[in-house]
């Protein structure tokens, strides 16, 4: 209990320092309706930590996005991945708010954003280029309306707090955006680290899962464990709150050793080029292979996360000879609640001690140099300081694929992957394209540039990667209409594409050889077209959309319709 009113108070006493840097009366919600969150902020993705809130909207989309405060909208961009749809609005207290994955905007913008959209021609397009007059928006003023565009995994509002000048992302609850939340973290699992060449656990030279239980309310315990010299530990850890029972990421984890505090992290604000350092703050190794993520309480060299504070040797704790220890690590979420695992660990020799193969391979990284090598036709070229640390790359080509070591060290840059093509012939280089082949039943195209007989990509994963042929036209299918239907009292017109191969790359449709704005969804592979966009002279038309897969295969649907269209 003593335990729970410490950190109740010192986290408050935490809050008061951040309330003088962040007023909780400035901004109001984002949305008319109670806030839901689906996910935090930092919580950890794929590459990246989560940059602001996700927000549900009740499972559906079309709720109305409101202004957290006056300002004016500094930024409009529309991507087919990402974001989205979405929308900036600067404030004149030095930060700027961000709306991400909407259906669409308040009409004034939305108007606005299509005759961009109609001018250039394209769906995408990002506008900068806003004076303080162009959209001056109120606090509580509808801007938009919730959806699920971009890299959404289901309708919601992402919403994100920037500093204006230096862009850096703050975690909006310290905003006061109130959430009903009581629920500490839960330790799922621990794991527990070698960190040298002569350190062990439990007569190990390796890393393991430790057993562990809850025996009372935020309290949990792990199996007692041998060890000497140098170890980490790794947890996987999540919260929740009242409203939801959503797994969300927590706010701070710290560790203790016999009372003393060697690691702490917290999620207050970071700057989105750090963020990459998420795949050395967890276990990447064991997430590639199992798909969960451990949050590592000790550094690796290389990161430069500046969201650790007073860490003591790297967080690496060194077990001597006849002591014991006693490991607490503390996770909370940000409104303090908090939960606690305590390790005990006993100094102890080992008689036999069990190492991990050591690598050795004839293609060694040296991680500050320019690494180059080739078999037989495939060649691959690492930039200087790709790798974060010296490592021992497996390499080979069998059956024409690529097999670059495995996809579980993590890259900090892009490296060059090279095929010769100079046995096939002008027209098979046609229809070939570099895939990533990891899931052979799911091949991935990757961007490939063709120069005579080498063709080449870029990629930040090893793994498999192969040629392959795609002599497929995209597929392209009315939907709830037949040629030569009237539509009168149809909203939309929809078509269906899909691309066994390389995939779609592009497409471009035309009412009346008109260009039309047809969004693209890429989770359904349907696109729309909305007759509100364009008044319809007379009453046959003439539909017409041509499709672009990635080797350049295409497709094109005519279809006549009739429709009267009425002002």
């Amino acid at each position: 209990m003593k335990y729970f009113v410490y950190f109740f108070l010192s986290f408050y006493y935490f809050l008061g320092i951040g309330q003088e840097k962040y007023s909780k009366e400035y901004f109001q919600p984002p949305l008319k309706i109670p806030i839901v969150l689906s996910g935090t902020f930092g919580e950890l993705r794929n590459n990246h930590f989560h940059s602001g809130l996700d927000i549900k909207t009740q499972g559906k989309e079309g709720s109305e996005v409101i202004s957290v405060a006056d300002g004016y909208v500094s930024r409009i961009k529309v991507s087919q991945f990402g974001y989205g749809k979405s929308i900036y609005v600067t404030h004149p207290n030095g930060f700027t708010s961000v709306y991400a994955h909407l259906s669409k905007f308040a009409p004034k913008i939305e108007s606005y954003v299509k005759s961009i959209q109609y001018k250039k021609e394209c769906y995408e397009i990002e506008e900068t280029r806003f004076s303080e007059d162009t959209f001056p928006i109120e606090k509580g003023e509808i801007i938009a309306f919730s959806g699920d565009t971009g890299g959404s995994g289901g309708p919601h509002l992402h919403f994100e707090i920037r500093d204006t000048e230096s862009e850096k992302i703050i975690n909006p609850l310290f905003f006061n955006f109130a959430i009903q939340d009581t629920i500490a973290p839960i330790f799922q699992s621990v794991k527990v680290y070698s960190l040298s060449e002569n350190s062990h656990v439990n007569q190990q030279n390796n890393h393991f899962q430790l057993p562990i239980k809850e025996i009372a309310d935020g309290e949990y315990i792990a199996d007692k464990i041998s060890a000497q010299n140098l170890i980490g530990f790794g947890l996987e850890v999540f919260d929740k709150t009242n409203s939801a029972n959503n797994r969300l990421g927590i706010y701070s984890l710290e560790m203790q050793v016999n009372g003393q505090s060697m690691y702490y992290h917290d999620l207050e604000t970071f700057d989105f080029a750090e963020s990459k350092f998420i795949n050395l703050h967890i276990d990447y190794e064991h997430f590639k292979k199992y798909k969960t993520r451990f949050q590592k309480t000790y550094l690796e060299p290389a990161n430069a996360l500046s969201t650790y504070k007073n860490v003591i040797n790297f967080g690496k704790i060194n077990i001597e000879k006849q002591f014991n220890y006693t490991v607490n690590i503390i996770a909370k979420d940000f409104y303090g609640n908090a939960s606690m695992l305590k390790i005990p660990v006993a100094s102890q020799e080992a008689a036999t001690i069990l190492n991990k193969k050591k690598d050795s391979t004839a293609f060694k990284i040296i991680a500050k140099n320019f690494n180059k090598f080739s078999v037989e036709d495939v060649t691959i070229a690492f930039p200087k300081n790709t790798f974060y640390e010296n490592t021992y790359l497996d390499f080979k080509v069998e059956n024409g694929i690529a097999k670059i070591h495995n996809p579980t060290i993590p890259l900090d840059d892009y490296f060059t992957l090279t095929f010769d093509v100079s046995k096939y012939s002008e027209e098979e280089k046609k229809q070939l394209y570099i895939a990533n082949v990891e899931y052979p039943k799911y091949p991935r195209y990757l961007y490939t540039r063709k120069k005579d007989s080498i063709f080449f990509t870029t990629t930040k994963y090893l793994g498999n990667y192969s040629l392959l042929f795609d002599n497929q036209k995209p597929t392209i299918k009315l939907m709830y209409l037949k040629d030569g239907q009237w539509v009168s009292n149809s909203e939309t017109l929809k078509v269906k594409i899909n691309d066994i191969g390389s995939g779609i790359n592009t497409y471009r449709a035309t009412i009346n050889d008109e260009w039309i704005l047809m969004e693209y969804n890429h989770k359904t592979g349907i696109l729309t077209y909305n007759f509100d966009d364009k008044k319809l002279v007379g009453s046959e038309h003439l539909f017409k959309v041509l499709v672009y897969d990635n080797v350049g295969n295409t497709n094109e649907l005519s279809s006549t319709f009739f429709k009267k269209q009425v002002n």
